[in-house]
Parts: C-alpha cells; structure tokens; sequence
C-alpha cells in the first residue's frame, strides 16, 4: 500500500464526504440553532480527516498512526452525536443509518491502516 497524497487515501476522501454532509445537517434549522452541537459534530468531523491529512505529512509511521488513533476517536465522537441529532430530530432515522454506517466504515478503513503501519517494515518518509 502506498499513498503519494493525503487525498490519497480512502479514509480520507470518505471523511471529506462525511464532514461535507455533517455540514449540511447543521446549516439547516433545527440544527442550525443549537450551536453548542453545531460546533461538536462539526469539529469532529472535520477532525476525521485533519488527523489523518496531519499525520501522513507528519512523514513518519509513528507519528502517522498517533494522528491516526486521533481521527479514529473522532469517528466514534461523530457517531455519538448522530445520536443526539436523531433524538433532537435534527435528522431523520434514514439519514442516521446513512451517515452511522459511513462512519463505522471509516473507523474500520483508519483501523486496517494502522494494522497495516504497525507491521509495515518501512517507517515512512522521514526515515528513508
């Protein structure tokens, strides 16, 4: 597996599609006015993928899967929240299954790519 770019890595484009839909809940009323939510879920989405952009420039495998870990926590915090947009009926059921599976999907893509860095006898750009 090699990635030359950030944008790249699927992880990564899946998280940007994510945070772009994030992003479209909260622009809308009801969400829109809550902005304690508002700034939560959109901070972790956008979280997903800056960690993961952050650590592949990081140059190291060390340091890449730290950032890794990071965007990984960030997934499981948007699934948490989806949570609190369907009880506040800021989405529809339909949508939460939608996006709950999108994230479930990037958490098991970031882990495979850590599995994949730990084992992985090249320790990443820096280290050449």
């Amino acid at each position: 597996m090699r990635f030359d770019r950030f944008e790249d890595i699927r992880a990564w484009q899946l998280s940007r599609e994510l945070t772009k839909a994030v992003y479209e809940i909260t622009d809308r009323p009801p969400a829109a006015q809550d902005y304690r939510f508002r700034s939560q879920i959109t901070a972790a989405a956008v979280s997903i993928m800056s960690n993961i952009a952050e650590g592949f420039e990081r140059g190291g495998n060390p340091e890449f899967i730290q950032f890794l870990w990071i965007a990984k926590g960030s997934a499981g915090e948007v699934r948490s929240l989806l949570y609190v947009a369907m009880d506040r009926q800021y989405i529809t059921t339909d949508v939460f299954n939608e996006l709950y599976a999108q994230t479930v999907e990037i958490g098991r893509m970031i882990m495979g790519l850590i599995r994949y860095l730990e084992q992985s006898p090249i320790k990443g750009r820096r280290y050449k």
